[in-house]
């Protein structure tokens, strides 16, 4: 399938989620991050903040782990149509963009490019780590200037299943995916 049909089919199955099955899977995607990947004290993590209105997995739960283990957190806020890093502090203000999406009222870019992990939002992913987002293209220019060990990890409600067929030579795949039921990794050798 192609994207565009794919954005619509994964957009109108996250759609018929109850607050309660967002809730349930997001916990469960959470369990499965935490039992496989055993993030550790003074770790890197950029990770998004929900867009509620399209029940994305809610990561607060990763949040506030993260920063109760002393793992460095960072969330994403674009600027000049540019997708940053800004470190993320229990006090950091947000503001709502254009788009709807929760970010930080700081334009600091971190700079940081060694993360241990950046969680990665997503409608869909294929069985070769391909994503479907949004179409912007924003994590795919993040994920070029990142460190070849960064761990680039989608969270999905749904399985990885049919292949994407209009996948362009600067999609960046990523390297897990975690889902309720899973973690699949798509590094050869895994």
């Amino acid at each position: 399938m192609k994207k565009s049909e794919i954005r619509k089919i994964y957009l109108e199955k996250r759609k018929s989620l109850s607050e309660d099955e967002v809730f349930l899977f997001s916990e469960k995607i959470f369990i499965n991050f935490v039992n496989y990947f055993k993030p550790i004290s003074g770790q890197k993590v950029h990770i998004f903040i929900p867009i509620k209105k399209f029940k994305e997995i809610d990561t607060q739960r990763f949040i506030t782990y993260f920063q109760s283990r002393n793992i460095h957190v960072y969330v994403p806020k674009i600027v000049d149509e540019k997708l940053i890093s800004v470190e993320f502090f229990s006090d950091t203000k947000f503001i709502i963009n254009n788009w709807g999406i929760s970010e930080p009222i700081s334009d600091d870019d971190s700079g940081v490019l060694d993360f241990d992990y950046i969680i990665t939002p997503l409608l869909y992913c294929d069985k070769n780590g391909n994503r479907v987002g949004y179409g912007k293209g924003f994590y795919d220019h993040f994920f070029e200037n990142v460190t070849e060990k960064t761990k680039k990890i989608g969270v999905n409600y749904f399985d990885a299943d049919d292949m994407i067929e209009d996948v362009w030579e600067n999609d960046i795949p990523l390297d897990y995916l975690v889902t309720p039921t899973e973690v699949l990794s798509f590094l050869t050798g895994s």
